[in-house]
């Protein structure tokens, strides 16, 4: 009595298939084996290699699977449904398993095609961004130009530059971030934002500075004090007087701090703050006198505010910071042209006759 072979296990060391240890391991015995052995060669060169699907496929694929019958999927992706059935068959021919079981007429999503949808998903969510990504460089409206700046800046030169911007372009969009120094120079040399705005005369690593302008530090005085009858200050005017400083650890605190330690003058600083438009605020409220910076002073100036130049020179200075190693945001370039305009008119601005009440 002839015994059958077992299969051979295979390299993993479990059993083969039973479907397939017969086409692999059984000579050929008649002619038309040979014919047997073509089909399995090609059915087991389909399991070895990854199916070529079409876009077309999965997009139908997906129809089905968001709108859960033939009809309403056939009607999004613009064909029939008996044309949506033979595709669907099709696809199911290449992948090589089911997706569907036909539940009374109705379809159900086997196991397989809701973990393929998973990675249909993916592929589409990345198309429609791309998509996305197209019509706003369409619209010029490109997403965000993502603008950094300090504090002081974002209140008293950036929205006088984002008015000039919206006349040139209102359909784009700008993303304003307020950051003190040192965090605003280190992410602008991690390349977060499209562009900077800041006080330092010194390059970050990555980033291109452009000195944009330089003005004096100014007088802050309430309304009514004794000093606004005089048009011009030295440091001599605030001996005791009640004074609003700006934070330790600020280079214009220690510019000014110098000021008056050189000219032997002595105030009675009581309150200081980070900001310049907080100092600028305290000392409308008549809580003291100051000095800042003159965008600042401008933008604040009014019936409870007045400012005054000093007779000792405080040089303030503003840079442009822009990112070398990202790609440049394509708007960023008309950007800097209205922050440059903007900041030529503050130059002007801050070197008139100051307003006396």
């Amino acid at each position: 009595m002839t015994r059958t072979p077992k299969p051979p296990a295979n390299p993993s060391g479990a059993l083969a298939s039973p479907r397939f240890a017969q086409v692999k391991e059984e000579p050929a015995q008649r002619a038309g084996d040979t014919e047997q052995n073509t089909v399995a060669s090609r059915l087991r060169a389909r399991t070895e290699q990854a199916p070529s699907l079409t876009h077309r496929q999965l997009t139908q694929f997906r129809a089905i699977m968001l709108h859960g019958n033939l009809s309403r999927a056939a009607d999004v992706t613009h064909s029939s449904q008996p044309t949506l059935s033979r595709e669907l068959a099709r696809l199911e021919y290449v992948l090589g398993f089911a997706l569907f079981d036909r539940v009374r007429g109705r379809l159900r999503p086997t196991a397989r095609a809701l973990a393929l949808m998973q990675e249909v998903e993916r592929s589409f969510i990345g198309l429609e961004q791309i998509a996305a990504r197209a019509q706003e460089l369409r619209t010029l409206s490109t997403g965000r130009v993502r603008l950094a700046c300090l504090p002081a800046l974002a209140h008293a030169l950036v929205p006088q530059a984002l008015l000039h911007f919206s006349k040139v372009l209102p359909e784009a969009n700008v993303s304003v971030v307020p950051l003190e120094s040192p965090w605003l120079e280190q992410a602008l040399s991690e390349q977060r934002f499209d562009m900077g705005l800041g006080e330092t005369t010194e390059a970050p690593t990555g980033v291109e500075l452009r000195p944009l302008l330089t003005a004096n530090e100014v007088a802050v005085l309430p309304a009514g004090h004794r000093l606004c009858k005089h048009e011009l200050l030295q440091p001599q005017d605030f001996t005791d007087e009640r004074f609003v400083s700006l934070a330790e650890g600020d280079v214009y605190r220690q510019a000014i701090d110098a000021m008056f330690l050189k000219a032997g003058v002595r105030r009675a600083t009581m309150l200081e703050t980070t900001s310049a438009v907080a100092v600028c605020a305290m000392v409308q409220q008549g809580l003291g006198v100051a000095i800042v910076n003159p965008l600042t002073a401008a933008a604040m100036a009014g019936s409870q505010l007045v400012v005054r130049p000093l007779i000792m020179a405080i040089p303030f200075s503003v840079s442009l910071l822009l990112p070398q190693v990202a790609t440049p945001h394509p708007l960023r370039d008309a950007l800097v042209d209205a922050i440059t305009q903007s900041a030529a008119r503050a130059i002007i601005g801050a070197t008139l006759p100051a307003h006396r009440l």
